[in-house]
């Protein structure tokens, strides 16, 4: 990698034995490797194993826990979250990962590859939307949805519409590139103040 390669930070929410996420995480992360800007880091917030309620008491096996992912999102120049939808919303684990960390994440950009039914968990990203912009991260408009994400891959994780599907990606990929080195940049000249 150059440099002055930009970080990514790919966030995941699915367990293992799930059927769709891990599949579609494994074909970002590869495209991600692919289109040749970034640095990837994969955090699986299921893997994090973080505790659901943000609280000051915690064990010191949470607290390595914490700060552990904690350094990873603060490297991170952007990030991509790939969430499923649940109950029109984002997966729990996710949304507490994000609540463990409220500073790591500002002045950075994050794009969004979503899935679930009809709705291509597009509503769960509707709600990160909110979350991040409390956050003061820059939510980007173009990312990545699957409606029945098993269908769209074949049995060795490769899409089936692997064109539209590069299209979209690439669009993402250079809209997060663009945010990310602006932000940085700019990060560099002056903090970024909350």
């Amino acid at each position: 990698m150059p440099e002055q390669s930009l970080r990514l930070a790919v966030i995941t929410s699915s367990p293992p034995e799930s059927g769709s996420g891990p599949v579609v995480a494994r074909w970002l992360t590869r495209q991600a490797e692919q289109f040749g800007a970034f640095s990837v880091d994969v955090i699986d917030a299921v893997e994090a194993d973080l505790p659901p309620v943000v609280s000051p008491a915690r064990a010191a096996t949470v607290r390595q826990r914490l700060e552990e992912v904690a350094t990873r999102i603060e490297a991170a120049d952007a990030y991509v979250v790939v969430t499923a939808e649940y109950n029109h919303g984002c997966p729990a684990v996710l949304k507490s990962v994000i609540d463990w960390h409220p500073t790591q994440w500002r002045g950075k950009p994050v794009s969004f590859v979503s899935y679930g039914g009809r709705s291509r968990g597009l509503r769960a990203v509707e709600q990160l939307r909110q979350i991040f912009a409390e956050l003061h991260v820059a939510t980007l408009r173009d990312g990545v949805s699957f409606a029945d994400p098993r269908g769209q891959f074949d049995e060795d994780g490769n899409p089936r519409d692997a064109p539209g599907l590069d299209a979209a990606v690439k669009t993402m990929f250079g809209q997060l590139v663009w945010w990310a080195a602006a932000l940085r940049q700019a990060r560099g000249r002056r903090p970024y103040a909350a």
